[in-house]
């Protein structure tokens, strides 16, 4: 196993082609701005192995083990590693198969994770995913989606579709794009509360707009 895992670090390191060639078709393929796929800030710049090199050297060079990350989440936090059940599986969400808000629910006032399952919490612990930093940041997305919900819905009242659909663009490439996601997904005495009732209708709006958007495809004739 060590002279496999040598081998495999020693190839993927010297690399350099290859990977600028992954590299770039995950930033194309990144929702929002070159967005890390763990703390969706939009600092991805590194090559992340989900389950790392020294867990399986065979997946060093496997497509589907290859995730966009941010260097911090890649190497600060989570480095070698996989945490796993009893079982053996692995106890971190993988966001290209799971839905993260399954096992996570995100405050938005406080900006904060919690937990709702071990593999929300493991996902939490292993990439700090309430490090000030994110948690500032997501403060402050909350803020900005309210204020650009509200001018969206204000636009799209006074038939201005181009202002309308820049909007919309700035929506989908900002960072922490979870903070949206948990504001579409509150409860109407709730959203009352945290957004304001003035704010109800834009995101009853919002809602039966994005529900007629049509799915991006994922190949030809699908």
């Amino acid at each position: 196993m060590t002279e496999r895992y040598d081998t495999a670090v020693e190839q993927w390191r010297s690399a350099a082609a290859p990977k600028r060639h992954v590299r770039g078709l995950l930033k194309a393929m990144a929702a929002g701005i070159e967005r890390c796929m763990y703390c969706e800030d939009s600092q991805g710049t590194d090559i992340d192995h989900f389950q790392p090199i020294a867990h399986d050297p065979l997946r060093a060079f496997d497509w589907l083990n290859h995730l966009l990350a941010c260097s911090h989440c890649n190497s600060n936090t989570k480095g070698r590693k996989y945490p796993c059940d009893d079982a053996g599986a692995c106890l971190l969400i993988d966001p290209t198969t799971e839905d993260p808000a399954a096992h996570l629910v995100l405050y938005l006032a406080s900006g904060e994770y919690e937990g709702i399952t071990p593999k929300g919490m493991a996902t939490i612990d292993v990439f700090k995913l309430n490090r000030p930093t994110l948690v500032r940041g997501r403060r402050a997305a909350f803020v900005t989606a309210k204020n650009l919900l509200w001018g969206w819905y204000e636009h799209r009242q006074a038939g201005r579709t181009d202002e309308a659909e820049e909007i919309v663009e700035a929506i989908s490439e900002s960072p922490f794009s979870a903070v949206v996601r948990a504001i579409m997904t509150l409860p109407t005495p709730v959203a009352r509360t945290v957004m304001g009732a003035g704010t109800l209708p834009a995101m009853d709006e919002w809602r039966r707009h994005m529900a007629a958007v049509p799915s991006p495809r994922t190949g030809p004739g699908e």
